[in-house]
């Protein structure tokens, strides 16, 4: 016998003595973490979204590792915080990938998203969007993906209920950014498109929460309709809506689910166009004990997201590639139909989604139509 078994004898003798498990030979449990990146608002006024997306992504990589990861491979998600500014977002990029080389990054908020398109393309990494919806996102890079429409797509659903509802005339409040004045010129053109006419329109700021002399203006227009496309405040816009007493009908997209929002008794009445991100009450309670908070369309968005980055790692050791972002977006195409908690197929950079109107009820809200958005 070899010194070199002897030892390995002795070594293991004294291991079952001391109670000790021997050693045991590398299982794929063991295989190395594959990590990706988040780019997300933490701090700042988009906060209160920035950390909802979070947990729905932390969420889903519990959900998983606690399965074994994939093929054995832990997954993680390192998180940068971009505070919902284009520079803040760029340099987080340059970290993420020019020091650590992640090959996929998620987003969020269309300026940032936008500012970071062009580094995707230059360092062939995937970026997954699953918050924004400037119109501008849909070719804004090869490398860059939308699971939620674009807004010109989600308008185009309210507009048709609009018109179908006798609705006539508009005013319209945006946020006056990437996403506010985009979804603007898209409720614009398709409301006249659709033989509607835009009576007044009046900007906001991005994190501004009085609203009033806005509001005020656009009350004098005397519309049946009130447009809205902003990106937080809604609460305290609601709330300022409700001390005026209008009777316009108060409509906006995707970015008017919020919980706080929904929760208001202020806010009844308000209808708006949303994803269909249907959750099990289940995974709903599943993750209220894991995180600490509900649920909310935003957690549902991006632990969807995350199903997602999960298939195309899964196909890419399936086939032995290696997890690169060119190797990430090809999978994509091949793929094409998603099945998670919304089904979403890529025929382009932006998925294929059903979208339903939501209707505002003081305390929670109802679907009161439904379409598709392409």
């Amino acid at each position: 016998m070899s010194s070199r078994a002897r030892s390995l004898l002795a070594a293991l003798a004294v291991s079952a003595a001391l109670g000790i498990s021997a050693p045991r030979p590398a299982r794929a449990a063991d295989a190395a973490p594959i990590t990706f990146g988040a780019i997300l608002p933490l701090t700042g006024p988009g906060a209160v979204i920035g950390t909802e997306q979070m947990k729905g992504i932390q969420f889903a990589l519990k959900q998983q590792n606690a399965k074994g990861g994939i093929d054995g491979h832990p997954i993680r998600v390192v998180f940068e915080d971009d505070q919902a500014k284009p520079d803040q977002a760029v340099l987080a990029f340059n970290k993420l990938v020019g020091l650590q080389h992640l090959p996929m990054i998620y987003t969020a908020y269309s300026g940032p998203s936008l500012a970071m398109a062009p580094l995707t393309a230059r360092k062939h990494v995937l970026m997954l969007n699953a918050g924004a919806q400037s119109d501008k996102l849909a070719h804004a890079s090869p490398y860059l993906f939308n699971t939620l429409p674009t807004t010109a797509d989600e308008v185009g659903v309210m507009v048709k209920y609009l018109r179908a509802h006798g609705k006539s005339t508009s005013v319209v409040l945006y946020e006056n950014d990437a996403a506010g004045i985009g979804g603007r010129d898209d409720f614009v053109r398709e409301f006249k498109a659709a033989g509607g006419k835009i009576l007044a329109q009046e900007p906001t700021q991005f994190g501004q929460t009085d609203y009033r002399p806005a509001l005020l203006k656009l009350a004098a227009a005397k519309a049946q309709v009130l447009f809205v496309v902003t990106t937080a405040g809604q609460k305290s816009m609601a709330d300022q809506l409700h001390q005026m007493n209008q009777t316009w009908l108060v409509a906006g997209t995707t970015f008017m689910e919020d919980p706080p929002t929904i929760a208001d008794p202020n806010a009844k009445g308000i209808i708006h166009t949303q994803v269909v991100a249907n959750a099990s009450p289940e995974l709903m309670a599943a993750f209220k004990k894991e995180m600490g908070a509900e649920m909310g369309f935003f957690s549902r968005q991006y632990y969807n997201a995350t199903q997602i980055m999960f298939a195309l790692t899964e196909h890419l050791l399936k086939e032995h590639k290696a997890i690169t972002g060119e190797n990430l977006r090809a999978a994509i195409f091949q793929i094409k139909t998603f099945h998670g908690l919304v089904p979403m197929t890529f025929t382009t950079n932006t998925a294929v989604v059903p979208v339903a109107i939501n209707e505002m009820t003081g305390g929670s809200e109802k679907t009161i139509a439904t379409g598709t958005a392409h």
